[in-house]
C-alpha cells in the first residue's frame, strides 16, 4: 500500500510540472505525513546530505567539464571528418557517418546531450542539403547521440557504480558491445533508408592517404578514452582520478594541440558544467532521502511481492524491468531516473540472481531510449531545434530507428554475455 501511495503522489506532482527536486522531497515528506509515520524530519536532511558525500561523486562535475571542453572545441568536426572518409562511400553514407561520429564522440564526452548537440550541429545541415528530410535527420541524431551513455566515460555508469557498489572498471567495458551493436543496427537502417529514398548513394571511396590524414587529425581526441580506460584498468588511477585526467587532457587537446579554444572561454564552460552538476547533486541528495524512506519502510519488498505475482522466472522480471524503465524514463531524465529506480530494482534483481553489471547496462540502455521517446526527451528536443523540425515530423521518421534500438536492448537483455563477456575477459588477464 505504501508503495502505491508513494508512486501515486510522486507522479501526480511530477506530471503537474513541479521541478523534480521538489517533487521528490514533497513526496518523501508527504508519505511520512499521510501515513502517520514517526520518522523525524531531521533524518530526511541527514539522508539528503549523506547522499552527496561519497568521494566518487567528485567525478561528475569533472566529467561534465571535460565534455563541455571537447563539445565546444573542434573535436566534433574532426571526428565527423574521420568518419566521413571511412564510411561516406556507403549507401546512406551521410547517415552512416552520423552514427559513426556519434559513437566516436560518445567515447570522448559520455553525455548524450553533448553528443547530439556537437555532432548534430555539423551533420544535420549537410544531411538536409543531400536530400534527407528534416525529420529523419533530427531523428537519427537524437537516437545516435544516446550511444554515448553506453560508452566507457558514461556519466550514468558512474552514478550507477556509486549506487550499486559495482566496479566502474567492469561497467566501463560492459557497455561497449551493446553500444557497437546499437551503432550497427542504426547503420543498417541508414543504408536501407538511403537505398529506399535514393537521397544518398554515397560518395567516392577515400584514398589511403586521405584516411591517414583524417586519422592523424582526429587521433589526439580519439586517444582520450584509450588513456582514461587504460589507466583505470591498469590501476594507475581510480575512476574519480580519471575525471581529473580527462579535464587535463581535454584542456591540453583543445587549447594547445588544436588551438580551437581560448583561455577566455574556459570560465564560462566551468560555470556551465558546475551549474549542471549542482542540479544533479541536488537531485542525488533528494533521491537519497527518498531511498532511505523506501528502505526503512520495505517498499522494495512490497514491490518484490507484487512482481512475484506475475514474474515467477527471471525472463519475466527482465521484461517487466525493461517496460518500467522505459515508462519512467519518458517522464524523468536518465540520471534522476536511475537514482530513483536503482534502490527499487536492485534488490529485486538480486532476488532473481541477476548480475549487477548486466543490470546496470540494461538500466542505462532503457533510459537512453527514453531520451528520444516522444513526446518529451532531451536529445529529441535538441535535434528538433537543430533541424528546425516539428516533433510530429520527427516521430514519423523515428520508428524504424527506435525499432532497431529496442531490438538490441531485448537481445542484450536475454543474452547477458554480450555485456559481461568483455569485462570477464579483461579481468582474466
Amino acid at each position: 500500500m505504501l508503495a502505491l501511495v508513494l508512486f501515486g503522489i510522486f507522479f501526480a506532482i511530477a506530471l503537474a510540472g513541479v521541478p523534480l527536486l521538489y517533487a521528490i522531497l514533497i513526496t518523501t515528506v508527504g508519505v511520512i505525513w499521510l501515513n502517520g509515520l514517526t520518522h523525524p524530519l531531521e533524518t530526511i536532511f541527514l539522508s539528503f546530505i549523506g547522499g552527496v558525500e561519497p568521494f566518487i561523486l567528485m567525478a561528475v562535475p569533472l566529467f561534465m567539464f571535460a565534455g563541455e571542453l571537447l563539445a565546444q572545441g573542434g573535436v566534433g568536426q574532426r571526428i565527423v571528418a574521420f568518419a566521413r572518409v571511412l564510411f561516406g562511400w556507403l549507401p546512406g553514407g551521410l547517415g552512416v557517418v552520423t552514427v559513426a561520429s556519434c559513437t566516436l564522440f560518445g567515447g570522448v564526452s559520455g553525455s548524450a546531450i553533448a553528443d547530439t548537440a556537437a555532432i548534430g550541429s555539423l551533420v544535420i545541415p549537410a544531411m538536409i542539403a543531400r536530400g534527407y528530410s528534416r525529420g529523419f535527420a533530427a531523428a537519427l541524431v537524437a537516437v545516435a547521440g544516446t550511444i554515448a551513455l553506453l560508452m566507457p566515460l558514461s556519466i550514468p555508469f558512474l552514478v550507477y557504480a556509486f549506487i550499486s557498489g559495482v566496479s566502474m572498471r567492469s561497467l566501463s567495458m560492459a557497455g561497449l558491445i551493446p553500444a557497437f551493436l546499437t551503432a550497427l543496427a542504426l547503420i543498417a537502417v541508414c543504408i536501407w533508408h538511403g537505398k529506399r529514398s535514393g537521397c544518398d548513394n554515397g560518395d567516392e571511396r577515400s584514398s589511403p592517404a586521405q584516411i591517414w590524414a583524417a586519422a592523424k587529425d582526429a587521433g589526439p581526441a580519439l586517444l582520450m578514452p584509450v588513456i582514461i580506460i587504460g589507466g583505470i584498468w591498469s590501476g594507475v588511477f581510480t575512476p574519480s582520478e580519471s575525471a581529473a585526467i580527462a579535464v587535463a587532457y581535454g584542456l591540453g587537446v583543445s587549447l594547445f594541440w588544436y588551438h580551437d579554444m581560448s583561455w577566455r572561454r574556459v570560465p564560462q564552460l566551468l560555470l556551465n558544467a558546475f551549474i549542471t552538476s549542482a542540479t544533479v547533486m541536488l537531485v542525488i541528495g533528494a533521491t537519497g532521502a527518498m531511498a532511505w524512506l523506501i528502505t526503512v519502510e520495505q517498499v522494495a519488498q512490497q514491490m518484490a511481492d507484487w512482481i512475484g505475482l506475475f514474474a515467477k522466472e527471471p525472463w519475466m522480471f527482465l521484461l517487466l524491468f525493461n517496460i518500467c524503465l522505459l515508462l519512467l524514463g519518458i517522464f524523468i531524465e536518465p540520471l534522476p531516473a536511475m537514482l530513483l529506480a536503482a534502490p527499487l530494482f536492485l534488490p529485486l534483481a538480486k532476488h532473481f540472481q541477476l548480475d549487477m553489471v548486466h543490470v546496470g547496462v540494461l538500466m542505462t540502455a532503457n533510459l537512453a531510449i527514453a531520451l528520444y521517446t516522444p513526446p518529451v526527451g532531451g536529445t529529441l528536443f535538441v535535434a528538433a531545434k537543430l533541424a528546425k523540425a516539428g516533433i510530429g515530423e520527427i516521430t514519423r521518421a523515428l520508428w524504424p530507428l527506435m525499432a532497431a534500438t529496442v531490438t538490441i536492448v531485448m537481445v542484450v537483455t536475454y543474452i547477458p554475455e554480450l555485456s559481461l563477456w568483455l569485462p570477464r575477459l579483461i579481468q582474466s588477464w
